[in-house]
């Protein structure tokens, strides 16, 4: 279990980031940390392996004060994909990337070998494999960064804007590999503005303004709010509005699967 307590976090330059966060995130679960820029999210996904650490209040992961934890043990357990991810990057090469946390772990050769070859394949990196990180376009190296993740694979994956720069085909990739990681009881943990894509998740929302949390429960409760998503600066997923305009030939709003919503137009019509 992922447990916040009256969490409060403050930058050197004075900004309060996160103020007072109480939050409970259990195993298993998949979880959408939503918000505007600026609102915290990036903040408390740091706050998961200790690369912060609170102010005031604490974090455990398992019962482990992060305060008394190094990232490195943390790491073990929780792995962050960053929004940037340059900021993962410093080997040579595609391969020798993914390899590094594996080697740095202790893991075996062969291991080693097994995994990065199974993680770069599985995000279709292979062709890239000698290639410079940089060299990468952005959304190759979004999966390059999940791809490290993956290879040691961690009880808990947490996903920082993870659609900025990805095609609809990749998102769509994305959405199936959370799927997965999540039948094989993996905790994900996804920051992110992208209300279509996290619509299509479907996860539990923990929507966040100005470091606080504003609202908690389930996506189709929180879409269907748009006074609530209107104050954090974002607008209801496409099926959201559709079906509230289509009250008219009685639609119920609500998430509905397209091709469920789809079915259910058609049935009304030849009514």
């Amino acid at each position: 279990m992922i447990r916040f307590e009256s969490v409060e976090y403050v930058y050197p330059n004075g900004v309060k980031a996160l103020d007072g966060i109480d939050l409970e995130i259990r195993d298993g679960e998949i979880v959408a940390i939503m918000g505007e820029n600026g609102a915290g999210k990036t903040t408390l996904i740091k706050h998961l392996n200790g690369l912060l650490k609170p102010v005031k209040g604490r974090v455990l992961i398992d019962g482990v004060d992060t305060r008394n934890a190094t990232v490195a043990s943390l790491s073990k357990k929780v792995g962050i994909v960053f929004q940037n991810p340059d900021d993962m990057f410093f080997s040579e090469s595609v391969w020798e990337e993914v390899a590094f946390a594996l080697r740095n772990f202790g893991y075996d050769e062969e291991v080693v070998r097994r995994r990065v070859e199974n993680a770069i394949n599985f995000m279709d990196l292979a062709g890239y494999a000698d290639k410079s990180p940089f060299t990468l376009s952005g959304g190759e190296k979004k999966r390059l960064a999940l791809a490290i993740v993956l290879a040691w694979s961690p009880d808990i994956i947490a996903l920082d804007e993870p659609t900025i720069g990805q095609d609809m085909l990749q998102k769509e990739k994305l959405l199936q590999v959370i799927k997965l990681l999540n039948s094989q009881g993996k905790t994900v943990i996804v920051s992110s503005h992208d209300v279509e894509f996290i619509a299509d998740l479907k996860p539990r929302i923990v929507l966040m303004k100005r470091g606080r949390v504003v609202a908690d429960g389930d996506a189709e409760e929180i879409f269907l709010n748009e006074e609530l998503l209107r104050s954090c600066n974002l607008l209801p997923p496409q099926l959201i509005t559709l079906s509230k305009r289509l009250d008219f030939i009685g639609i119920k709003p609500r998430l509905y699967p397209p091709r469920e919503l789809a079915a259910e137009i058609m049935t009304r019509l030849r009514r």
